[in-house]
């Protein structure tokens, strides 16, 4: 009888023990991943790998070549990586976009965190449509909006026909054919474009913050730039990496605006790196440096999303 406890005492010990797949089973935590979770994202990861990762790889082995896009390609190795830092004329693109990045997501930001602070310090009527008006352009797609800007900035476009009005006629210039002012131009557009998009996803962020601390604030004699920047600019730092992170992308992926309005000209004054991609590729013949740019082009995106979610993530800490 005892033999009998003995062995059923030790079954029992065996059955608990922590190293039994039983007991690991009962210490497992609800909604553990498991082999089988993998199932269930295997055909986005091939969806993502035959479509974003193999034409990724493609454009890294043909940036290693000297190819037209018809004949015999030759090994250029890391040549075409080397004249993007030599060549003059292909580092003007990318001093382009950096001045891109203030139009389309420095001054957008700023002016959404303005007009933010403005409307929740004060109630204003008909938010909803205000919001829906200056979101608008968003909605629309790209190629109609240089079009209709396209004819704003013409010559004999409405910008020069008020400025005639308001009797400033020596300001008036084609503004998308002067070498000085067509990229400035072309960023004016995509401000319009961006800031509507931040102002959308501050007063969102702002809406979640508590009116308390707007109201202790203000009891401890905070005034409106005080309050702005120890109350709505904290509560916003994630809305204000989401909007830095959407507008660089859109400033560096740039082709369709540029495209419609300017096509790089007058002579180079509006080229950026996707429409220069675009233009070697296609029209150039020059596969090879092409690829080269839009690899360089996809390191540079990916770098300054990384640093934007690292620096919010290091002050949110």
């Amino acid at each position: 009888m005892s033999a009998l406890t003995g062995r059923e005492t030790g079954a029992r010990r065996a059955a608990a023990a922590p190293g039994t797949r039983r007991a690991r089973h009962r210490r497992r935590a609800p909604g553990e991943p498991r082999a089988v979770g993998y199932l269930y994202v295997l055909p986005a990861l091939a969806v993502f790998g035959v479509f974003l990762l193999w034409p990724l790889a493609q454009t890294g082995w043909l940036s290693l070549l000297h190819w037209d896009g018809l004949t015999r390609a030759s090994w250029a190795g890391l040549d075409n990586y080397q004249d993007l830092l030599t060549d003059p004329e292909l580092r003007v693109p990318f001093a382009h976009a950096a001045v891109l990045l203030l139009f389309y997501a420095a001054l957008p930001v700023a002016v959404g965190l303005l007009l933010t602070a403005a409307l929740t310090r004060f109630r204003i009527r008909g938010m909803t449509f205000f919001r829906t008006v200056l979101f608008l352009p968003q909605v629309l797609a790209m190629v109609v909006v240089g079009v209709a800007w396209r004819a704003v900035l013409a010559p004999d476009g409405l910008l020069n026909d008020t400025l005639g009005a308001l009797g400033l006629s020596g300001l008036a210039r084609s503004w998308l054919g002067d070498d000085t002012w067509a990229l400035p131009a072309v960023g004016t557009i995509g401000t319009w474009v961006e800031t509507g998009l931040c102002l959308v996803l501050f007063l969102a962020g702002a809406q979640r913050i508590p009116r308390e601390l707007y109201e202790a604030a203000r009891i401890d004699g905070a005034g409106p730039v005080r309050e702005f920047l120890t109350v709505t600019l904290p509560g916003l730092r994630a809305e204000v990496a989401v909007a830095l992170t959407l507008t660089l992308v859109a400033a560096l992926r740039n082709f369709d605006l540029i495209y419609i309005t300017t096509s790089g000209g007058p002579g180079n004054a509006t080229s950026v790196p996707s429409y220069e991609v675009y233009r070697r590729a296609f029209e150039s013949g020059e596969v090879g440096s092409a690829s080269a740019m839009g690899i360089t082009l996809t390191a540079v995106i990916f770098a300054l999303t990384m640093v934007v979610t690292r620096f919010v993530e290091g002050r949110s800490r």
